[in-house]
């Protein structure tokens, strides 16, 4: 059994800060690609950035420069560094983890269950 574990949101000013964090915990081989994701309201989700195996990072044009995510490999969590928050920040953040549970299954999709970001005006 594996669970993702959002934590760090919250409700905070525009030109703020937050970071959140996700962790990755159960029978864990491998973690190929980690992702985060926000929905805002009314709106489909959307990818904000990801790091994959091996260090490779890509961001969402809207939150480049104002986004740095890592990964602590040993502690199987990744972080969301947010800065500059604005007011369209605000959604629900979800991690997403592609990973392996054993050297003999393939990879297979996570998420967790979210954790609510608003910045006010």
């Amino acid at each position: 059994q594996v669970q993702l574990v959002e934590s760090g949101g919250g409700l905070v000013q525009t030109g703020g800060s937050l970071r959140l964090s996700c962790a990755a915990s159960g029978s864990i081989f491998e973690i190929n690609v980690m992702a985060w994701y926000r929905q805002p309201p009314g709106k489909q989700r959307e990818l904000v950035a990801m790091v994959i195996r091996g260090g490779s990072v890509d961001y969402a044009d809207s939150v480049k420069g104002r986004a740095t995510i890592s990964m602590d490999n040993a502690k199987n969590t990744m972080y969301l560094q947010m800065n500059s928050l604005k007011p369209e920040d605000t959604a629900v953040y979800y991690c997403d983890a592609t990973l392996r549970v054993s050297a003999f299954r393939g990879p297979s999709d996570y998420w967790g269950q979210g954790t609510q970001v608003t910045v006010s005006s």
